[in-house]
């Protein structure tokens, strides 16, 4: 492995697990372990699977115009946001595309933006450019914490004995500070998954005795450590967007199904001047999910056909674990968008037929809502 890349505070763990290392947004990440993708997927479907996303970052504002600053940078409107609550929303260019989306955390006396691992660098110097003129305090701690993920129908029984929360108080898009393990905690009701599951911040010099906890704990219940290769395709499962295929500054979340987060009478913010003219002109294409109804292994990149023209590319696909069938996203213009609409994605030289559908493609998962 190239030795500049970043490690997170479990590295020795994953290696001592066996778990297949690649490069991800600067660190070494496991993408899988010795039982497989399929199983991994499987475990947290069906009892729960624990994940290191550490290598996210996390970004503090503070100051009194901190809400202010979240409410420019972000699309969605914190503002009725109460200590303890949290929130999915993005964040826009001045021309609507996104630069990145990101949970929304209301702590105490700030707000903390979790941005992904991958936008890390670019998320903080826009963030520091747009926050001249507002009365804040900007950190980046994100190498001083370790981030596990608990996701599956069995998460809650296997974290309640190791924490002092009443976990039946922390409802869906909620968190609280308490202790994993004896280790200062902050457990999030969370995830990427569509199972139910906590996100848990933690010190990095805590993370791998809140790790061993939980896996302890988890024997028995069918907990499986979860690489990269499965988080993805249980979030496609989902129809999930993934910053760097279905999300980048080439779309705006009105584009990629995500106009559910877009506040637009909520005040200024960068992009909504861009973000109200498509909303009354309409997108040119829009971002759909695909079922293929004959088999084949679809991948990003491949080109989705319709009437034997080019109509688009795939920009996430796989073969669902769950579903037993091809599993795609990808943008596709107005007129082809429609649930039922037959269209084909060409793997090598033949062109499988597909159907679109409505997401998510599965609707089984025990998330809260």
């Amino acid at each position: 492995m190239n030795d500049t890349l970043k490690k997170t505070p479990l590295y020795d763990v994953h290696l001592g697990l066996g778990a297949k290392m690649v490069p991800f947004a600067e660190y070494e990440m496991p993408v899988q372990y010795p039982t497989g993708i399929t199983e991994e997927h499987r475990a947290v479907r069906r009892a729960a699977g624990l994940f290191d996303v550490s290598h996210m970052g996390e970004f503090v504002i503070s100051g009194p115009q901190a809400l202010d600053l979240v409410q420019f940078v972000s699309v969605n409107d914190a503002a009725g946001l109460a200590v303890g609550q949290c929130q999915y929303s993005v964040m826009c260019a001045e021309d609507g595309g996104v630069r990145d989306d990101v949970i929304v955390y209301h702590m105490d006396d700030h707000y903390m933006l979790v941005v992904n691992a991958s936008r890390r660098a670019q998320d903080w110097a826009w963030l520091v450019e747009r926050a001249g003129g507002f009365q804040v305090t900007l950190e980046d701690p994100s190498d001083d914490i370790g981030l596990l993920a608990l996701q599956g129908p069995r998460a809650q029984e296997i974290l309640d004995p190791v924490t002092d929360l009443i976990l039946d108080d922390v409802a869906y898009y909620n968190f609280a500070e308490g202790t994993v393990a004896g280790c200062p905690a902050t457990i999030s009701r969370t995830g990427y998954t569509g199972e139910d599951g906590f996100e848990l911040y933690v010190t990095e010099e805590d993370t791998v005795a809140v790790w061993d906890a939980v896996v302890e704990q988890g024997e028995g219940s069918g907990l499986l450590p979860c690489g990269l290769g499965s988080r993805d395709s249980l979030r496609l499962e989902m129809g999930f967007a993934l910053y760097g295929n279905e999300l980048d500054e080439e779309h705006t979340p009105l584009a990629g199904r995500l106009g559910w987060v877009v506040k637009l009478d909520k005040g200024d913010f960068s992009g909504r001047d861009a973000l109200v003219r498509q909303r009354e002109e309409g997108s040119h294409h829009k971002l759909v999910g695909i079922r293929l109804t004959e088999r084949g292994f679809p991948r990003p990149g491949y080109p989705i056909v319709h009437d034997g023209n080019v109509a688009g590319s795939v920009t996430s696909g796989t073969v669902s674990p769950s579903l037993g069938y091809g599993i795609v996203l990808g943008y596709l213009p107005p007129e082809l968008v429609g649930p039922d609409t037959e269209v084909g994605v060409r793997i090598r030289d033949k062109v499988v037929p597909g159907v679109v559908v409505r997401l998510p493609f599965y609707t089984q998962g025990s998330a809260r809502r």
